[in-house]
């Protein structure tokens, strides 16, 4: 591979307002949908970092072989933060990681409020 032409992969920056506030605070919810939405696109998971805070808000890291995927809920705010971060070290994962944060939006059932695409 021409180390000129490589383009390391997708980094998807997402804030959704989120209506269902017990999705932003089941933190157990969210792994088991993040497992099927992993299997779903042969993502390899690595390890795995969950942090429940007080308010039973929650900060979650999944550390993938092709690289992240991290949340932050505010029920508080009704939003979350969600970041997806696949490298294209043997593959062209762009339209995976479009496709996994649909997964992610689809599940919160939330509305987009900010989108950043950032291309490695």
């Amino acid at each position: 591979m021409n180390s000129n032409s490589y383009s390391p992969g997708l980094h998807k920056l997402v804030t959704l307002q989120v209506d269902n506030i017990q999705k932003l605070t089941d933190s157990k919810g969210y792994i088991a949908v993040t497992n099927k939405i992993l299997n779903r696109y042969g993502l390899e998971q690595v390890g795995v970092i969950v942090h429940d805070f007080d308010n039973s808000s929650f900060t979650i890291s999944v550390c993938l072989k092709e690289s992240h995927i991290c949340i932050h809920t505010w029920p508080e705010f009704n939003q979350l933060t969600l970041d997806v971060y696949l490298c294209n070290y043997l593959q062209d994962n762009t339209q995976k990681v479009k496709d996994v944060t649909e997964q992610y939006i689809s599940y919160f059932e939330g509305t987009v409020l900010k989108d950043f695409e950032i291309n490695r």
